[in-house]
């Protein structure tokens, strides 16, 4: 009999994680605590931002390799989720160049342009001193990408549940021991745990090295647009027009235009956090977008929360100690490499070692520092790794 492997958490790494153990001949159980499509966590809308420019060449290579894994899951579900529209990145010629130099070295095309010329080809999006398009970027369709995953596990034949809560966990040797909240246990030959803001919790005294993190609410809009389909991908990087070591983020989906500030909100308990919509923070959103977005209608955003979870480096936790693979970190730059995580989360169950870079017990060097907010139309986002969202 094939090994069993539970995995905790139904978004997109731990769906992504179940189908890539399933295809491998592994029987598979995921126990997911919400109905399928729920907004509770950092997985669901119609949009996530995928890109190949970092100025790492250790992230462009994670995500070009994402790149044919999200294809392949596209043509085993017959559900299109990847759509190439191309990316802008403006800000500080500094930041732009970077980008452009790690691409190239790469042999992935990108083209330095000038805010002008920016203009010129996107009259809704205003670039900042510089800016740069790489065409192997876009959107994902976050909610479609997750319902894609389990149907390619169900495929191979892995059993999805939701609505069922995992309330404990213990290693019982070479094993795991997983409860759920109907006092249902499960000895399994290994567990993924994947489960985003309640990560830290589910693994607490489990497991040694787990970076701190950090669990904030965010708030994203939606802002209407007649040509939303159309628009790139961007990243505004701070240090020129906004403030040094800030991030807004954006790109065209089916509800319009979405644009967010990066990092920004309060911590949370993802168990107990209330989802209004803060005022304030939108009103600062709105300000951005009527300098910088003038091909949105910015009095009438849709705002909506989600979870943030994040290491203080913003690198991702891909590891396992003894039966247990955690898959932690994600929230920012995460989405995009969905279809990779889940390969790597099964090369860690199947003994094959990780990369250092996401270890448990790694040192871990905190980012740069926080900006206070100064009044209206400066928030204070994190910098980021060249992706937030």
């Amino acid at each position: 009999m094939s090994r069993h492997i539970v995995v905790v958490g139904g978004g997109a790494m731990g769906s992504s994680a179940a189908w890539h153990l399933a295809a491998r001949g592994v029987r598979v159980t995921l126990f997911e605590q919400f109905t399928p499509g729920h907004d509770r966590g950092s997985s669901h809308g119609s949009s996530r931002i995928f890109r190949l420019a970092y100025p790492d060449p250790f992230y462009v290579t994670l995500a070009a390799r994402s790149l044919p894994l999200w294809r392949r899951l596209e043509e085993e579900t017959g559900r299109p989720l990847l759509n190439l529209t191309g990316a802008v990145d403006h800000g500080p010629a500094p930041v732009t160049t970077a980008l452009h130099d790690a691409l190239t070295a790469l042999g992935r095309p990108s083209q330095l342009l000038a805010p002008a010329q920016a203009a010129e080809r996107w009259p809704g999006l205003r670039a900042d001193t510089s800016a740069l398009f790489h065409p192997e970027a876009g959107r994902l369709h976050a909610d479609d990408a997750v319902t894609a995953f389990q149907q390619a596990a169900r495929q191979h034949g892995a059993r999805i549940r939701h609505g069922v809560k995992v309330t404990r966990l213990a290693v019982r040797g070479e094993r795991a021991e997983v409860v759920t909240d109907g006092e249902e246990a499960v000895i399994a030959d290994g567990v993924v745990v994947a489960a985003g803001g309640w990560t830290p919790g589910r693994l607490a005294g489990l497991v040694t090295g787990m970076p701190r993190m950090r669990i904030t609410q965010e708030q994203p809009a939606h802002f209407p647009a007649a040509d939303a389909l159309d628009w790139p991908s961007f990243i505004h990087h701070g240090g020129a027009g906004l403030p040094p070591g800030t991030a807004v983020y954006g790109l065209g989906s089916t509800d319009g235009v979405k644009a967010g500030f990066h990092g920004v909100g309060p911590l949370v308990d993802p168990d107990h956090r209330d989802r209004t919509i803060d005022a304030t923070a939108l009103g600062y959103l709105r300000q951005y977008a009527t300098r910088w977005l003038p091909g949105v209608d910015p009095t009438a955003p849709a705002a909506t929360t989600c979870l943030y979870t994040t290491t203080p480096d913003e690198d991702f936790v891909i590891d396992r100690q003894g039966p247990l693979t955690v898959l932690a970190g994600f929230s920012g730059h995460g989405f995009k490499f969905a279809s990779l995580v889940g390969a790597l989360a099964a090369d860690l169950v199947g003994g094959a070692p990780g990369l250092g870079r996401f270890a448990l017990g790694r040192t871990v060097q905190a980012g740069p520092g926080r900006i206070t907010p100064a009044g209206p139309g400066r928030p204070a986002p994190r910098s980021t790794n060249g992706d937030p969202r």
